[in-house]
């Protein structure tokens, strides 16, 4: 048996944040991880039988991490995390050789919207100009704070402009605000995929301003310099730096509860780790309070609100793995030689009628027409392969249930992968030489290897069901605090989200300190003043 003052569930990045922040607080603080390294979804794996090949296998576009406040305050950048932000970000290859590109800088964006349609470049433009301050002054706040009640939250926001201006365009869901402000169907198509990149229903109203946000946001997709792993081993040093502990290839048995407190973990080897003043979990709700928790410690009403937590139909991640004799060479890089060296590639999609038939295969359980994204990280990166080699991938959303059963999956991913790598090379005509070696991994694979994303769900949650701000989980632990006292959730299955954004464990610790008394000088303000304050000014 030993003591703690806390113990953290689960050694993704949103658990290692948190202890971060906890430890060099002064706190002693274990984190228990099951696989025999940290960082969930920030994994680089070498190709066994290619030594030296190494894949992002998930976690590899990391959007604006330079940006996040808890980068700066751990001084992640010492401990060795770097990170490329390549100017021709995104690339969406049309069939007929014509591209809609974004970049890191704006006007060559709106130049190729117009290329397309000048009235949607304009449109572009507009928006962009008017919802920056939005973006800077609301949407950024929000998602680096512990979130508010809905009704609290709007009745700040409809004191100031900018707060109605953002509702509104929430009002609408993200297909029609893009349907009601853009024509071009490719540009329309290209500003639904990045939405549906966050995995909100396109057809849900409450979420048009993602679309706003998006023309808006100065934040582009980056890429950690040696492969998305090493994201996971700065947050790691961070730790140990503080003085925290980390036990990997420990599996939890159960959340040990006295008197109505969590008071420490038992793991599968019947270890027990004793914790005096908090037990942070970034699993799944599932995870947490079903697996870990002893029926007698979950009251019925959160065991059904536990019960009813969605994950995401069309989040489920297929991806096709390349090692290469040479970087993808693009046709159309033959009229437009930016073409050359883009970082995320989107192929297969052509207009936003698509997206309805790729609803509707997901709910069906049978796999759509191919549409994929992906990168060539060597191209930027040459350290993830061996010199003159290169290494290559696309994603896809596909269902985890195929034809009703995800273990289907195993004897039909080559397959697909096949099927990948055919539109792959209708755009890259040089692959049919290139290609050393390839594997695929499955919605199933990624389950099997990250039980946290259940069903395959990599954000761990749906945004739709009221699942968002602070009905998220669930109404009730919406604030990073669950049932018992002492325990505490701070994964991706709380506010803001999925993704690699780091900011569920950045406000959980937030909550966490100021339940403890601690002072956190590196906290913001609460957002209730600064939503207050921007009323205030008019």
């Amino acid at each position: 048996m030993t003591d703690y003052d806390g113990i953290v569930l689960g050694g993704g990045h949103n658990g290692l944040i948190l202890q971060a922040y906890a430890a060099r607080a002064g706190l002693k603080v274990l984190t228990i991880e099951r696989r025999p390294f940290v960082g969930g979804g920030l994994e680089t794996v070498d190709d066994p039988r290619h030594p030296g090949f190494r894949h992002n296998t998930h976690g590899f576009f990391q959007r604006a991490l330079t940006e996040m406040p808890w980068y700066r305050d751990l001084d992640i950048a010492r401990h060795g995390a770097r990170y490329i932000e390549p100017e021709l970000n995104v690339a969406l290859l049309l069939e007929d050789g014509r591209s809609l590109q974004w970049w890191t800088d704006f006007e060559r964006t709106h130049d190729s919207f117009a290329a397309l349609s000048k009235r949607d470049a304009a449109t572009l433009k507009r928006w962009h100009d008017a919802f920056r301050p939005i973006v800077r002054d609301i949407l950024v706040p929000e998602a680096t704070s512990p979130p508010l009640p809905a009704a609290e939250r709007r009745a700040l926001l409809e004191r100031s402009a900018a707060g109605r201006r953002l509702l509104e365009a929430s009002a609408l869901s993200p297909l029609e605000f893009v349907e009601s402000e853009f024509t071009h169907p490719t540009i329309q198509a290209g500003l639904l995929f990045f939405n549906g990149l966050r995995e909100v229903d396109l057809r849900v109203r409450g979420f048009g301003h993602h679309i706003a946000a998006l023309l808006a946001s100065t934040a582009k997709a980056q890429m950690t310099v040696g492969g998305a792993h090493i994201l996971a081993v700065a947050l790691e040093r961070a730790v140990r730096e503080a003085g925290g502990d980390i036990r990997v290839a420990t599996t939890p048995r159960r959340i040990l509860v006295e008197r109505g407190r969590a008071v420490g973990v038992e793991t599968d080897a019947g270890d027990i780790f004793m914790a005096r003043r908090f037990v942070a979990s970034s699993l799944n709700p599932h995870q947490t309070f079903l697996d870990l928790l002893d029926p007698a410690h979950l009251p019925g009403g959160w065991r059904r609100k536990v019960e009813g937590f969605a994950y995401n139909l069309i989040a489920p991640l297929f991806s096709l793995n390349l090692n290469l004799s040479e970087p993808p060479r693009y046709g159309a890089a033959d009229d437009d030689p930016a073409l050359e060296t883009p970082f995320m590639v989107i192929m297969g999609l052509e207009h936003a009628a698509q997206y309805p038939e790729i609803v509707r295969h997901h709910e069906a359980g049978t796999i759509p027409p191919t549409v994929m994204w992906g990168a060539c990280p060597t191209q930027f990166d040459p350290s993830q392969a061996p010199p003159g080699r290169h290494t290559a991938f696309m994603w896809e959303k596909l269902p985890y249930r195929l034809g009703g059963d995800p273990a289907g999956w195993d004897s039909a991913k080559d397959a697909h992968g096949a099927v990948m790598l055919d539109l792959w090379r209708r755009h890259a005509p040089n692959l049919d030489g290139a290609v050393i070696d390839r594997f695929t991994r499955s919605p199933l694979d990624v389950e099997r290897a990250l039980p946290n994303m259940r069903f395959g769900d990599l954000l761990v949650g749906a945004f739709t069901g009221g699942q968002i701000g602070a009905d998220r989980p669930f109404p009730g632990a919406g604030r990073y605090r669950a049932h018992l006292d002492g325990l505490y959730l701070c994964g991706s299955a709380s506010h803001p989200g999925g993704n690699v954004t780091g900011l569920p464990g950045y406000n959980a610790a937030q909550v966490l300190l100021a339940d403890l008394g601690i002072e956190a000088g590196w906290a913001p303000p609460p957002i209730a003043k600064r939503l207050a304050a921007l009323a205030d000014a008019g």
